[in-house]
């Protein structure tokens, strides 16, 4: 990093010294290290490849990277321990002078995966630099919907990580919004699951795109909202006639009962508004109350309960009421609202 600070002719001596050595195990290996979590499956304690090129164009030093790729016997594609070229850590860093300076060498393969099938576009896209995507898509031609080993393309990491801007200059191109990955996860369905408004509403502003596409789970974009909690987003969608709100995943769970499990009260009451039955029951014969009462959600149990149409002593399979659940598992706030009027009396002049 001194390197970078202060290129002085004596810096350059120095960092080309520790730069130039093809020992490949330069100190860069250490702080990558401690991202071990996210390198899995690689073996630290392998020798291999992370030459003075590498370390150069991960820090963005581009004079460095310029005087490296001059010196005799210097592999401009060479790949690390993490399957990365020098292309691949100057993209995914947003580097643009040193991914132009490599761009610029004869015999670059701009298009090179790493271990996971990803190019430096897709380590660009993913990361919303876009003046490295622009780069690449212009000066190299990168295929814009090539798909990753888990059939990712650069849209779906740009839209999965709300990087806006990529995704319009990705859109502009031949490339399908829709395209899904290996789990049939759609850029749609990864924007709504990580929350991205803006994301979502670009992919929506699409003729193409399919707002209610489930996954292989069969989980729709709408559910994905659902489960994380996302309320704007979730309000995108069903602000829209071509989203079933009662769509269920393909073990039977709907928007409604997961939003009850977990205590999301805004996201039960925009359902409801949006004509989901209350009193629907599962496969095993459990509510959405139920649910709520079972898990403790005592603010989702007040909102169903203000419902005219929800049965609060309904029996699912085992003969079970919502206020049998709720006293198994000691939640005690469900218990006071669950609790018939003359009971509650009862406990009252008791006490």
């Amino acid at each position: 990093m001194h390197a970078k600070r202060d290129l002085s002719d004596h810096a350059k001596q120095l960092a080309l010294g520790l730069f130039g050595d093809r020992g490949h195990r330069v100190s860069a290996v250490i702080l990558l290290q401690a991202q071990k979590s996210y390198w899995n499956g690689v073996d630290f304690d392998k020798p291999s490849p992370f030459g003075g090129l590498h370390c150069a164009s991960l820090f963005g030093i581009t004079e460095i990277v310029n005087c490296l790729v001059e010196m005799e016997g210097c592999d401009i594609n060479q790949m690390d321990f993490t399957g990365n070229t020098p292309l691949h850590w100057a993209a995914q860093n947003g580097h643009e002078e040193v991914v132009k300076a490599l761009l610029g060498r004869d015999g670059i393969s701009p298009d090179k995966p790493d271990n996971f099938g990803q190019m430096p576009l897709h380590n660009a896209a993913g990361r919303g630099y876009e003046g490295v995507v622009k780069i690449l898509l212009g000066r190299c031609g990168a295929d814009p919907d090539k798909p990753d080993n888990n059939g990712r393309t650069p849209l779906w990491w740009a839209a999965s990580n709300g990087c806006e801007g990529v995704m319009k200059l990705l859109l502009e191109l031949d490339v399908n919004p829709d395209k899904p990955d290996n789990s049939g996860q759609t850029p749609l369905n990864w924007a709504a699951w990580s929350g991205h408004e803006a994301a979502v509403k670009i992919l929506l502003g699409r003729g193409d795109v399919i707002p209610d596409r489930p996954d292989d789970d069969g989980k729709t974009p709408l559910w994905c909202a659902v489960d994380n909690g996302h309320q704007g987003v979730a309000k995108i969608l069903l602000g829209r006639d071509d989203v079933n709100p009662d769509k269920p995943d393909s073990i039977g769970r709907t928007p409604l009962f997961i939003a009850a499990c977990s205590g999301h009260e805004g996201l039960v009451e925009m359902l409801l508004v949006r004509g989901v039955s209350p009193d629907t029951p599962n496969i095993n014969g459990r509510t959405a109350l139920y649910l709520a009462a079972w898990n403790g959600r005592e603010g989702v149990v007040k909102v169903l309960l203000r419902r005219d149409d929800v049965n609060p002593n309904r029996l699912d399979k085992d003969g079970r009421t919502p206020l049998d659940r709720a006293t198994e598992r000691g939640h005690q706030g469900v218990m006071a609202l669950l609790q018939p009027p003359e009971s509650a009396a009862l406990a009252f002049h008791k006490s």
